[in-house]
């Protein structure tokens, strides 16, 4: 466990894919305003129904369908789109598909379910999460005054959280790229694909022959034809069917083929079956090849365990005949949600440890280097022309944003003292540090750190016996490391960083504008749940059900949390976590592999990390020895091709399911 992860050979290999181009552009034009305009007009309704009605979104295919379409436009006007503004079109396109509102359907369906009802939770719901009045809900109209609070709230939230999503991590960034010069492994993975886009253009522009730099395009459409082949057969045919014939037609099962109670006899209390979505093996390509090795291991850790538990007396909620959803839900209740508790806890541990590693190295190499720096390369050699703003910016964002939510959740709770000490918690010492050290775990591994239930085990330490309000207050806590990841792949673009302050300037009224719209109109075309959305009339319940059980830690009297919380199991979870990977790093195996092994024992869902295994050994044993290195650079590109075919044809079909329920049968 002592080797500098920064110097990992798998992850290096990711680092050198692309290299940061020695000039940058401004990428933000009027081309980018008018594709945002586009997908939040046309795209933003078609997701929120497809989530509905399926559990699935359009999910990238906003971005890539919007990018070739406005590429086309301006390739037969005689334009030629540089790559920051591809960039910079691509990321508003990705933006503006944010539904904030959506939430407030399911708040609404929150009030009034049997769990929230059952267990006394919908009695103490505030108003700033959702009205609880029968005749306010039945009218199905947030442009209601009962609804101002709710609807105040999330656009203050959105506001907040825009602006510190994107000032702090810039921030981070800086610390974790330029200072410390982390490899930032998934990062070529988005830019790969938005190149290829744009080496399409040059190549007809010019009609160049014989280069040997203009791959990108080939696999990306080679990509682009599996996605559109495989996709209407998966998602095309089950949504046009049920919007012309009344009921869906499904050849591959959606999400997943369930065998747990076909397997009861043999793997008792384990969930087993299979997902048929062929994305889910081209994402096994592009993920690093031991993180898929390691969570396949621990999938089958999880499917000896099991067993075992079952027949010593811990899983004893679990009943032959019981699906796959049932048996996670009862294992969760009876085990594995403090075990996984534990776990979460073990790669916290791990992540701080690293970093500590990290800091203590760097400030070692300093020393050795004796580097007399300047106050600008202080903060890491910023590449001239980026579009960098100073970093004490950061400081007096962040300080003036927590310092708002501290103010208004104190109002909400009245002051309550060991709320407000909560709040302080978060704002200036947990978050700051949870963001540093994803950041450059991000920058590492392309991996995150999650320390589970922080924000339960502050509020329940409190003090704090008021009920469940204190679950919805708006919180000074995020973890702002993630978005790294994205700020490195604009560099590796050639895009100024002043391109994405001005288009977020755009994108928060934008965003907040059509999701309001459209979410008031979906709700008023029929009630949510109902047999117009199959997925949240089956699912919607288990999800209540699910939050009830935090919701339910302050009511004080005995309750679902109580039962599901044992520190035993945690501390098991935690040791086993630590154990698998001290282990790991004492045999040298790949960072990757450590990751993946130790998140795989946290009962994973195995119906999608074995297809997704699948799909790593074709490429690891096949592609990869036909194509050698290369393949690290083409299979980032295919996948986004993949994704783009798989979109196109997902719109299509929501389209005209949308048009579909949007009939009205006249009966003459």
């Amino acid at each position: 466990m002592s080797r500098d992860l920064t110097q990992d050979k798998e992850l290096q290999m990711f680092r050198d894919q692309m290299e940061v181009p020695s000039k940058f552009e401004d990428g933000f034009s009027w081309t980018s305003l008018v594709g945002a305009l586009f997908v939040g007009l046309l795209m933003v309704p078609g997701a929120m129904y497809m989530q509905l009605l399926a559990g699935t979104g359009v999910g990238p295919a906003a971005q890539w369908v919007t990018v070739i379409l406005f590429i086309e436009v301006a390739r037969r006007a005689h334009r030629h789109l540089p790559r920051a503004e591809v960039f910079v079109l691509f990321y508003m396109a990705s933006a503006v598909m944010a539904e904030p509102f959506s939430g407030l359907i399911f708040n609404q369906f929150f009030a009034q379910s049997r769990a929230a009802v059952g267990q006394g939770v919908a009695q103490g719901l505030p108003a700033w999460y959702a009205p609880t009045d029968p005749d306010v809900l039945d009218q199905r109209n947030f442009f209601m005054i009962e609804w101002l609070p709710a609807v105040s709230l999330v656009i203050f939230q959105r506001l907040m959280g825009r602006l510190n999503s994107t000032v702090l991590s810039y921030g981070f960034f800086r610390i974790a790229s330029d200072l410390e010069r982390l490899p930032f492994p998934m990062a070529p993975v988005g830019a790969q694909g938005v190149m290829a886009l744009v080496e399409q253009q040059t190549e007809e522009g010019a009609k160049r022959k014989n280069v040997g730099d203009n791959w990108r395009w080939r696999v990306f459409s080679i990509g682009g034809v599996l996605g559109l082949s495989f996709g209407a057969i998966y998602m095309g045919l089950p949504a046009l069917s049920e919007a012309l014939l009344g009921r869906p037609i499904v050849i591959f099962p959606i999400p997943f083929v369930d065998w747990t109670d076909k397997t009861a006899d043999i793997l008792p209390a384990a969930a087993m079956g299979m997902s048929l979505n062929f994305g889910q093996m081209v994402v096994g390509m592009v993920m690093p090849f031991f993180a898929m090795v390691g969570s396949m291991a621990g999938v089958i850790v999880t499917l000896v365990a099991n067993p075992a538990l079952y027949r010593a007396g811990i899983l004893t909620s679990w009943e032959p005949g019981d699906d796959t959803v049932r048996t996670l839900f009862k294992n969760n209740i009876d085990f594995y949600f403090s075990f996984a508790i534990g776990i979460s806890l073990a790669l916290a541990l791990i992540g701080f440890y690293q970093v500590y590693k990290g800091v203590r190295k760097t400030r070692e190499r300093r020393k050795l280097q004796r580097q007399v720096r300047s106050e600008e390369e202080k903060f890491g050699g910023v590449p001239q022309g980026r579009g960098d703003f100073p970093g004490q910016y950061v400081f007096l964002t962040y300080v003036f944003t927590s310092m708002t939510y501290i103010l208004l959740s104190g109002w909400l709770m009245d002051w309550h003292r060991g709320v407000m000490a909560v709040l302080f918690f978060f704002a200036y010492l947990y978050t700051p540090l949870v963001s540093y050290v994803t950041a450059r775990l991000e920058g590492m591994v392309g991996e995150v750190v999650q320390i589970p239930f922080v924000r339960e085990a502050a509020f329940i330490l409190s003090g704090y016996t008021g009920g469940v309000r204190v679950w919805f207050l708006p919180l000074p806590l995020a973890d702002y490391g993630a978005r790294t990841r994205f700020w490195r792949q604009t560099e590796l673009t050639g895009t100024k960083f002043s391109s994405i302050w001005k288009a977020e300037l755009v994108l928060i009224p934008l965003v907040l504008l059509f999701s309001v719209f459209f979410a008031q109109f979906i709700w008023s075309l029929n009630p949510v749940p109902s047999p117009a959305y199959p997925f949240t009339e089956r699912m919607w319940e288990l999800e209540a059900a699910n939050r009830c059980i935090i919701f339910s830690s302050t009511l004080g009297r005995y309750s679902t949390f109580e039962q599901a919380f044992r520190p035993l199991y945690l501390l098991v979870g935690c040791g086993a976590g630590l154990l698998v990977f001290g282990v790991a790093g004492l045999l040298a195996a790949p960072t990757t592999l450590m990751y993946g092994l130790v998140r795989g024992l946290n009962q994973t869902l195995p119906h999608v990390v074995q297809t997704q295994f699948i799909g790593a050994l074709i490429g690891r044993f096949y592609f990869q020895r036909r194509f050698g290195l290369k393949w690290r650079q083409y299979i980032p590109v295919l996948a986004a091709g993949f994704t783009c075919g798989m979109g196109l044809i997902t719109v299509f079909s929501v389209g005209v399911n949308f048009l579909a329920k949007s009939v009205i049968n006249i009966p003459f």
